[in-house]
């Protein structure tokens, strides 16, 4: 049976035993009463969007949501490895010996007075933290070949580095090349993003710090976070939360799980994964640290925020609005790429709550920044918010929208 005719009589079924109407069911969801009906017989599709907020209105802990889920198929690339590509930094050179190996070449190197590496270390340093910060204001693609090379660069200072520095060295170059991965996705580069973040799993390992290279993970259920794949999205993530790894590592790796859950309605679980993101971010161990932190720099409360972005997906638009409302105004000014990022997201929040006229102000704002730094993921939601308006497309502001927004889509569909 086709999933509308699965849908229509479930979501029928669901209604009457809440007691509603039909009218009164379409003006709580703001939906239109004739579209709602004709979803109920099996004459129109459900969005993803109608069937999250039809189950959580209705508390059907993510059933609907499934039966409207049209199986994709495709290749599995949760537990894949990286595909060869342009991103490989020649490890075979750098690191096919192992750690054991290079700290024989630094003993017979070790002594020599000017290690390369050890005056070069604070500069690259301080380079990554630049770059990092660029990229909340450049194109992606602007930024990739600069950090491409300044990966093969700082890994290969690990060959002559002496063995103090080594371990730096190659656990700086894991920085650099898991912030080149993240930079590939947001460019749409998929399989250079799994690429880059292969190899900043290798030079972890390499420096001495497994736990670094199960940051990867977390990053890798980003990728399919936003391919729709809530399976694989929960399985690396929770494959990042052992008891033997740092607190913040095991905290961002559950705000990800709770983004999986949320992505297929489950609430329950989404909600104890925030929780216990929230315990683990919040401690003091998370913190700590003199490396580059891991994960945003720019959210001050990251379970918080993502807490708004989950209560979007999982029907709840009214809550993820304050919710998204408050955290928003904590980001920094020129945090430009975070800003519009869940900028948008709470334009859909207000949209999918009826308040167009506000929902439409704030994506104008973003709107007119997304050419200074255009992603992919950000994108998503934009599409998706170009679908939520469309339903009140009378609306004026809607109208005076929709060139800005098709200025910023018209790349990605073509």
């Amino acid at each position: 049976m086709s999933t509308d005719l699965r849908f229509g009589p479930e979501l029928r079924r669901l209604r009457q035993e809440a007691g509603l109407t039909l009218t009164e069911f379409s003006a709580a969801l703001n939906y239109d009463k004739g579209h709602l009906s004709k979803v109920e017989r099996g004459e129109r599709s459900a969005s993803p969007e109608l069937a999250r907020r039809c189950d959580a209105f209705l508390g059907a802990n993510g059933d609907l949501q499934r039966l409207a889920v049209r199986p994709e198929a495709g290749p599995d690339t949760a537990g894949a490895p990286a595909a060869p590509g342009p991103w490989l930094i020649g490890r075979r050179a750098v690191l096919s010996a192992g750690t054991g190996a290079l700290i024989d070449l630094g003993l017979k190197l070790g002594d020599r007075a000017s290690s390369t590496a050890d005056p070069l270390l604070p500069s690259f340093r301080a380079q990554f933290d630049q770059l990092r910060l660029l990229g909340q204001s450049t194109a992606p693609r602007v930024l990739l070949p600069l950090l491409e090379t300044q990966t093969r660069t700082v890994a290969g200072l690990a060959v002559d580095a002496a063995p103090a520095t080594r371990a730096s060295v190659l656990l700086l170059a894991s920085r650099f090349a898991e912030f080149t991965g993240w930079m590939a996705q947001e460019a749409g580069d998929g399989d250079a993003a799994f690429g880059w973040t292969g190899e900043a799993a290798e030079l972890a390992r390499a420096g001495g710090d497994p736990h670094l290279g199960s940051y990867a993970l977390v990053r890798r259920a980003l990728v399919t976070l936003y391919s729709g794949d809530s399976a694989s999205t929960v399985a690396l993530a929770r494959r990042a939360q052992s008891g033997e790894l740092p607190p913040r590592i095991r905290g961002l790796a559950a705000q990800r799980e709770a983004q999986g859950h949320a992505l297929v309605g489950d609430e329950r679980d989404c909600l104890r994964s925030l929780d216990r993101a929230r315990e683990l971010l919040d401690g003091d161990d998370a913190r700590s640290g003199t490396g580059p932190v891991i994960g945003t720099t720019h959210v001050s409360d990251p379970a918080a925020m993502t807490t708004g972005w989950c209560l979007y997906d999982l029907g709840r638009p009214k809550a993820a609005a304050e919710v998204l409302d408050r955290e928003c105004r904590r980001l920094p000014p020129h945090a430009l790429r975070t800003r519009a990022r869940y900028g948008f997201r709470r334009s859909l929040a207000h949209a999918a709550s009826g308040e167009v006229e506000h929902a439409c102000a704030i994506a104008r704002e973003f709107l007119e920044v997304m050419p200074a730094v255009p992603s992919a993921t950000v994108n998503s939601d934009v599409r998706r918010l170009a679908r939520e308006l469309h339903r009140f497309r009378t609306s004026r502001a809607v109208r005076d929208l929709q060139p800005a927004l098709a200025r910023v889509l018209a790349p990605a569909h073509g």
